[in-house]
């Protein structure tokens, strides 16, 4: 039974750096993303993982030849994720409140958007938005509102908020029924949508 609250500490979540045991971690790249950017044949360009947490996907993303930034809220989070590689820019910041000044072609985010409270999606999107370059890909997975819910852990997404939240500012490409594969079993149900920011 999921019972992480869903307002969290994330230093407190980080703070004792053995990030395997958590249960969305996932030591390889996540599947969809592996697999939309190999039919995709993207294998470079500038890359940006939004919330990184233990760093596996920007590892992932950096072996498949991207730049790759990665951020996270919690210095905790960064501070091991450094650990990882030295050709990673992992910085602390808040999506809500961010200081970056890049612009990327390909934004991941595999588990922030569904933490962020519902009130607080607007400016999420505001600030996403100036964080892609025009005609770049934003991939997203979160929770499903196919998974059971049970008050705690992260919100459950339907394609129904994806697309009001979404479809303004980008072409969505892709809503695909998935799952959130990491320590948890069984797998979560997920959302994978792909998108492209207008031009």
């Amino acid at each position: 039974m999921d019972t992480v609250p869903r307002k969290r500490d994330w230093e407190e979540v980080y703070r004792n750096g053995s990030v395997d045991g958590l249960p969305w971690y996932r030591k390889e790249l996540d599947n969809d993303f592996k697999d939309e950017l190999i039919n995709r044949q993207l294998s470079d360009g500038e890359a940006l993982d939004l919330g990184t947490g233990p760093g596996t996907q920007a590892l992932g993303l950096s072996k498949l030849g991207f730049k790759v930034t990665a951020v996270d809220i919690s210095k905790n989070a960064i501070e091991e994720a450094k650990k990882l590689s030295s050709d990673i820019d992992f910085e602390v910041d808040d999506i809500l409140n961010s200081k970056l000044k890049k612009k990327f072609d390909l934004v991941v985010d595999r588990g922030c958007f569904h933490t962020i409270e519902p009130e607080d999606r607007k400016t999420y999107l505001t600030n996403l938005k100036k964080l892609i370059k025009p005609g770049g890909l934003l991939f997203l997975k979160c929770f499903s509102d196919r998974e059971p819910e049970t008050g705690f852990g992260p919100y459950r997404i339907s394609e129904s908020i994806i697309k009001d939240i979404f479809s303004k500012d980008f072409v969505i490409e892709k809503i695909k029924h998935s799952e959130m594969r990491g320590n948890r079993k069984p797998n979560p149900k997920a959302l994978f949508a792909v998108m492209k920011k207008k031009l």
